[in-house]
């Protein structure tokens, strides 16, 4: 059982930045990959960035790759998305997500992950 709790959303101009933070709760949150996804109105939840474990290896959206950023502080129990240059389109509830297995690979699939927060707003005016 895993609790994981988003913060940071906004409302922010277009081209400008917010950075994400989702807090995890457990006593082996180094041993996790992570994922953020986000789910727009009348949309399906899409895959937005993963890192792995160790935080060595990161995977982006085609749609945020070069804008967004992943991080995690494994002391802290957090996992980051750094937003830079967000646009109308990035608008969404952000999610992050945990996998049920410890040491898992990074995946850009919904099914991949057992635990989920629940939702952080972003807004981006035009």
């Amino acid at each position: 059982q895993v609790q994981l709790v988003e913060s940071g959303g906004g409302l922010v101009q277009a081209g400008g930045s917010l950075r994400l933070s989702c807090a995890a709760s457990g006593r082996t949150f180094s041993s996790y990959a992570m994922g953020w996804f986000r789910q727009a109105p009348g949309k399906e939840r899409e895959f937005v960035a993963a890192i792995s474990w160790g935080g060595t290896r990161t995977s982006y959206a085609d749609s945020v790759k070069d804008r967004f950023t992943i991080s995690r502080d494994n002391a802290k129990n957090t996992v980051y998305l750094q937003m830079n240059s967000l646009e109308p389109g990035d608008t969404a509830v952000y999610y992050c997500a945990a996998p049920g297995a410890r040491y898992a690979p990074t995946s850009m699939e919904r099914t991949a992950y057992d635990y989920w927060g629940q939702g952080t707003q972003v807004t981006v005016s035009s």
